[in-house]
Formats: structure tokens, sequence, C-alpha cells
């Protein structure tokens, strides 16, 4: 765990970025959602060059990278202290990778001048933000592409 370091997102880390999203989505993700869920979810994953209209429009993505250098997992915070991201490489999942990168966004969402968190976390993603102290607001219902899906929108207060 100590390996890993966090940065800021730099431009050429996008293709690592979407690689990630996407493998995320397809080898962790069926183990809380099903094939049709999981393949409209992948269908619907960020392009790279969408990360970088992201970032020039005041997203900030936090990566954690192995000891070689390669990005394995990032969040997406907006300037509204919504995380809209939160991936990891499945290859270095179970790490505690997730709890450091969303460490790190805390101080972003301070820079920030925000006082509170929020997100839509995954079936998969909710134990890690419970870990990281957010609330469980409530089940949402949604679909993508007419696929049903749901997820669990979720909150932090800062102090």
């Amino acid at each position: 765990m100590d390996s890993y370091t966090i940065r800021r997102f730099l431009p050429g880390d996008e293709a690592a970025l979407a690689r990630i999203m996407r493998s995320a989505i397809e080898q962790i993700g069926p183990r809380g959602y099903s094939q049709a869920q999981v393949d409209a979810w992948a269908a619907s994953s960020d392009p790279a060059k969408r990360f970088l209209k992201r970032a020039g429009r005041g997203d900030v993505v936090v990566l954690a990278l192995e000891p070689m250098g390669e990005p394995v997992a990032y969040s997406l915070i907006e300037p509204d202290g919504h995380v809209d991201h939160l991936y990891c490489d499945p290859a270095h999942a179970g790490r505690g990778i997730a709890g450091r990168l969303l460490d790190e966004v805390e101080c972003v969402a301070r820079e920030l001048g925000q006082n509170r968190l929020f997100t839509e976390a995954s079936e998969l993603a909710r134990p890690v933000f419970e870990r990281a102290g957010y609330a469980q607001a409530e089940r949402r219902e949604f679909a993508i592409d007419g696929v049903a899906f749901h997820n669990y929108a979720m909150e932090k207060l800062l102090s």
C-alpha cells in the first residue's frame, strides 16, 4: 500500500483513466450487477478525451500510481463537492487505495472551499465510502439505455 503515490491529473493521463474506468466496470462490476447492467455501464463510460474537458472546466482528478508510475486508480471531484468517479484497476483493488484517494479528495474539497462532499456510490463502492465516513441518504433507482440500475446517494460533512 505504501508503494502507491497520489498526485493530481496531468495531460497525458486521460487514456489510463479511461482504461481504469472501463476495466473496473467490466471486471469488478459483475460482483454487484448483472451482465446487462455491466454492459450498459461500460458502454456509457467516459472516453479518454472527456477527462481533458472535465479538467479544463475545473474538475479535479486525483490518481494513485504504482511504483513504476503507472496510474492504477483515480477519483474525480467537481468544484461543488460532488465526487463523480472512484475507480480502481482490478489488479490493485482491495489494497486501501480508494481510501487514500478519498482522503485526497477531502483536501481538494477544502481547497475549493467546500464543507460537504456528496456522491452516488455504486453497490460496490458504497462500503468504501462508508469506511471513509460518508452517510447514505437514499437508494436511487435509474436507467442507463433502458437498463434498470440502483446506486446510493451519500454525503460527508467536512469539519
